[in-house]
């Protein structure tokens, strides 16, 4: 796009926030004996619920506060890529931190396990973190890959984050957190990102082997580097934790003038019987309220 677009690590800063997921049902009986009314949808609310949706603070390009307000509005409970100094915004509006950033002292996107030099800070700063957000009552946190380097193979990378992470899934089970490795494209938005294909995830989860770690699916991130997005969720939701949403290409609103179906994909899921939360990591074009509302009616299938 000629108009740079802000990315994630630029404005992780910025606070975030969400509120209570809940339809509606209201059904009157008529006065002359016939059949019930249908349901009537809450205004600018959920409707059917079976997707639990987030808002995201980073992408969303307003203050935390509206932000706040606007998930209260639409019947969405919880903010995703929260950090700690903003829990009680979340708090105040009934909202829930629905994945909880790890990235600290230059541990992040970057810098992770893939790298054994890493491994000490790294271990450190997700204590830290699944200690704050297990103390607010929270349950997600996220972990990156770190990207690949000179004289690093995938391979290594891998192993070298199977042995780190199997240093912190106990930790995370007694605090009662699930750590979510998130899948990024490489292609496009984070250059060099290891964890970019759905096989090197599937391989890390289950050498570490502990429902403690689960993957973050990227929609917009896959479907630029492997596509086939449906029949992969269907094949790996048992390892899928979390997922987010936004529209390709440019990582957009969920509008026709992009290439993915929501309403199907969010169908797939459903029919996985996942119970986690959706995510809508996507920079509005416009309007950004109206596009977060456009948003969670079309996923809301």
């Amino acid at each position: 796009m000629v108009k740079q677009q802000p990315s994630r690590r630029s404005v992780l800063r910025a606070p975030l926030a969400l509120a209570a997921l809940g339809s509606t049902s209201r059904a009157l009986a008529a006065q002359d004996g016939g059949s019930a009314q249908p349901e009537a949808p809450v205004k600018g609310g959920v409707r059917r619920g079976n997707i639990r949706q987030a808002g995201v603070g980073w992408c969303y390009g307003g203050p935390l506060e509206e932000l706040c307000q606007l998930c209260v509005e639409l019947g969405l409970d919880a903010i995703d890529i929260a950090h700690p100094r903003d829990f009680p915004l979340l708090k105040k509006y009934g909202l829930q931190s629905s994945m909880t950033v790890s990235m600290e002292r230059g541990i992040g996107i970057t810098n992770s396990f893939n790298r054994k030099e890493n491994h000490e800070l790294g271990l450190e700063v997700l204590k830290q973190r699944i200690d704050e957000n297990a103390a607010a009552g929270f349950h997600n946190v996220i972990v990156f890959s770190g990207n690949r380097a000179e004289g690093l193979s995938d391979a290594e990378g891998l192993a070298n984050c199977a042995e780190a992470l199997r240093q912190l899934v106990g930790y995370a089970e007694e605090r009662g957190q699930t750590l979510h490795i998130e899948y990024l494209n490489s292609k496009r938005d984070h250059a060099g990102y290891m964890f970019d294909n759905i096989a090197w995830g599937a391989e890390l989860i289950q050498r570490v082997g502990s429902d403690a770690l689960k993957i973050l699916f990227d929609i917009y991130h896959a479907q630029i580097m492997e596509g086939d997005v449906i029949a992969t969720i269907r094949e790996h939701h048992a390892i899928i934790g979390h997922y987010h949403t936004a529209g390709v290409p440019g990582r957009r609103d969920l509008d026709d003038s992009q290439e993915l179906y929501y309403p199907a994909i969010m169908r797939a899921i459903v029919e996985t019987g996942f119970e986690g939360v959706v995510g809508q990591e996507f920079i509005p074009k416009g309007d950004r309220r109206q596009a977060l509302k456009r948003a969670v009616e079309l996923c809301d299938v």
